[in-house]
């Protein structure tokens, strides 16, 4: 279950070394935005936590002692957002450095983080999907004790894990090669297109899952995933004809 750490570890590691060299190439203060990557990493692991413990209150209060045992299993990517964007405002304050377009970089490469953090899910035997036939051309073999009670007669599982790193990694490429370098002249517009697009991923894969933390009778990351597409696309949208608008005057 150590592996856990380990690949949430590795991940922060790649996402760090592509934020150095965008950095680089956008001519930024590379030592506080790395500073800034560590802070956020540090706030964005506080914040997975405490989102997941909070939704899972009620066992959580029966068993306070396994609140900080990270290693187990239990971040939330939305927690881990909020938390993660609050140390790094903090940080980009009392450095001077420039939030908004820090944002903009750690969006590019943070979608890198997620993919290779997910095989923390593999090695710990969770965020699998529903049971699949064992001819099922994707499929992953779960051991009986971590098998829910309802699926206990199965073998073989989607490797839902899997299906969002995979999805991550595209994202990736698509944001840090492509259309990173067409938007950063409009700065936070790639951070939303992060945020919309990792939602969409989100709401696909969520309904594949058998272990969503549920909101009333919804899966509580289809619903705040749902919100935050909606709201980026508002966001971007705002955004971007603000900066159109400020071009036209500067015509």
């Amino acid at each position: 279950m150590r592996w856990y750490g380990v690949m949430i570890a590795l991940g922060f590691l790649a996402a760090t070394f592509a934020a150095g060299r965008l950095a680089r190439l956008r001519q930024m203060d590379q030592d506080k935005l790395l500073n800034g990557s560590l802070v956020s990493f540090m706030g964005g692991i506080l914040g997975a936590r405490l989102y997941f413990v909070a939704l899972n209150w009620p066992f959580f209060s029966q068993h306070p002692q396994e609140i900080l045992a990270t290693w187990l299993g239990g971040l939330s990517i939305h927690g881990g957002i909020v938390g993660g964007l609050i140390a790094g405002a903090l940080y980009c304050r009392l450095a001077r450095f420039p939030f908004v377009a820090g944002c903009d970089v750690i969006a590019c490469v943070l979608p890198l983080g997620q993919a290779v953090g997910r095989w923390g899910n593999f090695f710990n035997s969770e965020a699998f999907g529903r049971p699949v036939p064992s001819d099922f051309p994707l499929k992953l073999y779960i051991p009986p004790v971590s098998r829910p009670w309802l699926y206990r007669g199965d073998e073989y599982f989607h490797p839902t894990f899997l299906y969002e790193s995979i999805f991550d990694l595209l994202l990736f490429f698509l944001l840090y090669f492509y259309l990173g370098e067409r938007l950063k002249r409009y700065q936070g517009v790639t951070f939303f297109a992060y945020l919309a697009a990792y939602s969409v991923g989100r709401l696909i894969i969520e309904p594949l899952r058998t272990d969503s933390i549920m909101f009333g009778t919804l899966p509580a990351p289809s619903v705040v995933s749902a919100i935050l597409l909606l709201t980026s696309c508002l966001a971007m949208a705002a955004l971007l004809s603000k900066y159109r608008r400020d071009e036209k005057v500067q015509q």
